[in-house]
């Protein structure tokens, strides 16, 4: 069994029961009172009792404590899951993306997720979901937009002349066609 780590000296148990009752962290309230109970002399495994945990989750605590102060206490970040595409395939990416399609090399007209995710597949060899493929394309600023349809030989004239033209302004109806108030 290996000796127990010893407190750091520059804290006493008074002062990790004004910073428990300062914090705003549970967890870090609870590992502040039981490390105050061990500068008090009680024992590691009262303390683990106090902190509702073994032994050697209170050991892991001094050694946080004495490696960081208090601030050692809180629970950090989880680092999460690394992500699948690194910062030059995701240039890549935004680069195919601002290039469009080519028709005549991709076969098609407009990029769609699946389409993308299957040129991320053939470049990099990474099989991307369309929906993991969309939240990225999200953080890089882009937004799931399609222009509404034109057809290649529309003319402008016959749009212009097809719209209905109302008058300007409109007009009261003459008093025979209004209903007679009552």
């Amino acid at each position: 069994m290996s000796a127990a780590l010893r407190l750091r000296e520059d804290y006493g148990a008074q002062e990790l029961r004004g910073l428990a009752r300062a914090s705003r962290d549970a967890n870090q309230t609870r590992r502040l009172l039981a490390l105050a109970v061990i500068y008090e002399g009680a024992s590691r495994s009262l303390a683990a009792g106090i902190g509702g945990v073994q032994r050697q989750t209170v050991r892991d605590w001094v050694a946080a404590f004495n490696a960081h102060g208090p601030a050692g206490l809180i629970d950090g970040k989880a680092p999460g899951q690394r992500p699948l595409l690194t910062l030059e395939q995701r240039a890549a990416l935004q680069r195919v993306v601002e290039a469009g399609p080519d028709p005549a090399v991709d076969g098609i007209v407009r990029w769609r997720l699946i389409d993308l995710a299957q040129w991320v597949f053939t470049e990099f060899g990474i099989a991307i979901s369309k929906q993991t493929l969309s939240r990225m394309l999200r953080q890089m600023g882009y937004r799931k937009l399609s222009a509404r349809p034109r057809h290649y030989a529309q003319d402008p004239a016959a749009l212009a002349a097809f719209k209905k033209s109302f008058p300007r302004v409109w007009r009261r109806s003459p008093k025979a066609m209004r209903p007679a108030s009552q």
